[in-house]
């Protein structure tokens, strides 16, 4: 090939993963200080459930600590919301007809709001380690909404599901009531540790999509390179993440998400990261590249050039799936050398 156009070639390929790599966290790093700020704000305040109320809005605790990556807050949504029902501007009324469409109705507006008041109340119960009562999420979004409460849910669930990688199920039908479920089988419900917390999940997910997009082994500095992007930093806790660091290099090392190991030959030593036996076990490289995506708003292809070979990857998986189904017996012993017990045991501090 000739100089010129192997530069272009190698240019177009730097891009390609450069884009990726600027991808790789940025939707979960928004969307979870989104929700997550104002919900831990809450949780450090009060650990009680918002009750009925006699007005249009709940209550909820406004004693907390200011937090610079708290975009919103239950109780600035729920005040502005008092206001705003009260003046004229913010009335339901029909829209004149006119040449040009309404754009968004004041009754949109309010529903969008009552949806980040609602997220933020799973992310607080789930914190406490309590379920949400459907009973509980329609006190909390007053009687007015209550024809709107399908949407306003769905709408949550699939924001929470966005940012933390968890589904909001149903955990008890006789008293209908709700909790988030990680989507992959981390210790304490995506905690990773004991005690209360908030999914670790997308961060896994995240970190997992980094080293894919680094050609599936990504060094200690280029993974901080990117995480700081995201106001990521090592050994600072994070508001929803904890302490990264230690959370990548001992904890999801540990319970095999993660291998780190030394750069052969490296002297000082530098270390590097590539994906665990359990991360291979419970997720694919198409499916983390979907995941990228889907946060993004955009297409897995989008966000790396190597789409195409995590598709083969993820393909060549399936067929390997159904040889082993068609013989079983011969690869049980195998299997259960890969995979760990569904109860794994929650790593503890040294």
């Amino acid at each position: 090939m000739p100089r010129g156009q192997k530069s272009k070639h190698h240019a177009r390929k730097k891009c390609h993963q450069t884009r990726g790599e600027a991808q790789a966290c940025g939707g979960v790093q928004e969307i979870a200080e989104e929700s997550g700020g104002a919900a831990e704000k809450s949780s450090a305040a009060s650990q009680t459930q918002p009750g009925a109320e006699s007005s249009s809005t709940a209550k909820v605790p406004q004693k907390a600590t200011p937090s610079a990556s708290s975009t919103l807050s239950i109780s600035s949504l729920e005040s502005h919301e008092s206001s705003c029902e009260g003046s004229e501007e913010f009335k339901e009324k029909e829209c004149p007809v006119e040449d040009k469409p309404c754009t968004i109705l004041p009754h949109q507006e309010m529903v969008a709001r009552k949806v980040m008041v609602l997220l933020q109340h799973l992310l607080h119960n789930f914190n406490l380690k309590k379920f949400t009562t459907k009973e509980d999420m329609l006190k909390l979004i007053t009687k007015k909404y209550e024809y709107d409460f399908p949407e306003i849910f769905r709408k949550a669930s699939q924001k929470l599901e966005d940012a933390f990688e968890v589904e909001v199920r149903e955990v008890n039908s006789s008293e209908p009531s709700y909790n988030l479920i990680s989507k992959l089988k981390l210790p304490n419900n995506g905690r990773i540790r004991a005690g209360r917390g908030f999914p670790k999940t997308a961060f896994v997910m995240c970190v997992l999509g980094i080293i894919l997009i680094r050609g599936n082994c990504a060094s200690e500095e280029d993974v901080w390179k990117i995480l700081k992007k995201q106001r990521i930093y090592p050994g600072k806790k994070h508001c929803i993440f904890g302490e990264p660091q230690k959370l990548m290099t001992h904890y999801l090392v540990k319970l095999k998400y993660l291998e780190y190991r030394q750069v052969a030959g490296s002297d000082p030593p530098r270390y590097e990261f590539l994906w665990g036996p359990q991360a291979y076990a419970e997720t694919s490289k198409i499916k983390v590249l979907e995941y990228l995506a889907k946060i993004n708003q955009t297409t897995p292809s989008a966000i790396s050039a190597i789409h195409e070979e995590a598709l083969k990857d993820y393909q060549g998986q399936t067929e390997a799936r159904d040889e082993d189904d068609s013989d079983a017996t011969d690869q049980t012993s195998e299997d259960s050398s890969v995979k760990l017990p569904a109860n794994s045991t929650v790593p503890v501090d040294p």
